[in-house]
């Protein structure tokens, strides 16, 4: 039987980028996402280009009741998940800690961290059950390091890396594999939804960089997949060369 992987936020950047590499080494894949249309394409071509299954699962990740409902409705045959990529979250606006604005740091927190905890616990239930199975979480240099201006965003990613250690250690005794993974700068639409639309200002973020690409990411995430059962990645980090930190960067003039 093939195996099962199910993204979340399959429908750009990292969790569609995983979508096509899993499909491509013969996945059947389980994808949410929240623009049904966008889950209807991707489910589409990936079917016909890979010759794979798709379960399509459009929930919001902040409803919890959605989420568990959506869960436990996935038919029996595609219970057996063998990788969860807990991909789903977002940063919203960029601002000083006095003048943040309520509204975004209640999406991080209610997407980076609520979200991510629903799906987790979701999911793990199913993988216990069969003794088996590899959680990877998306995490972020973020939540390594706090910058300026990062203040609610970098607290969600610091709680998906403690969350990540957490069940790394109760998930133990289901021998259940479970690896952050913390992107540097990667050049998604990631910026586009954290300054709301400002193209110029999304883009100015990768100024004098060859950043991480999407697929960089979906290939080391694979790739932690891929290791023996007695082997586990536990904390990954990756950041493009001219990155050394959620801070530092070495950017060159345009030509």
């Amino acid at each position: 039987m093939r195996k099962i992987v199910l993204i979340t936020g399959a429908t750009s950047g990292f969790g569609k980028a995983c979508a096509y590499l899993f499909a491509q080494h013969g996945y059947d894949l389980i994808i949410n996402g929240r623009r049904t249309e966008r889950l209807q394409e991707l489910a589409d071509e990936v079917e016909k280009k890979y010759n794979v299954a798709v379960l399509q699962c459009p929930f919001d990740v902040r409803n919890e009741k959605e989420v568990f409902d959506a869960i436990d409705a996935i038919p029996e045959k595609w219970k057996a998940i063998d990788v969860l990529i807990n991909n789903a979250g977002l940063a919203a606006g960029r601002d000083y800690f006095d003048e943040g604005n309520l509204d975004d740091w209640n999406a991080m927190i209610d997407t980076n961290v609520k979200g991510f905890m629903y799906v987790a616990k979701a999911v793990s239930q199913l993988m216990a059950k069969r003794k088996q199975g590899h959680i990877i979480n998306l995490g972020s240099v973020a939540g390594k390091q706090v910058y300026e201006k990062g203040n609610v965003y970098c607290a969600s990613k610091f709680a998906v890396d403690a969350l990540s250690q957490g069940m790394r250690i109760d998930l133990l005794r289901h021998h259940i594999k479970v690896t952050a993974i913390n992107p540097g700068a990667a050049e998604t639409e990631f910026s586009l939804v954290r300054f709301k639309g400002d193209e110029a200002t999304a883009k100015s973020i990768y100024n004098g960089l060859q950043a991480l690409s999407a697929d960089d990411v979906a290939a080391v995430i694979y790739y932690c997949t891929t290791l023996p059962a007695h082997v586990c990645i536990n904390d990954l980090t990756l950041s493009c060369t001219q990155q050394a930190d959620a801070i530092y960067f070495n950017r060159q003039p345009s030509a």
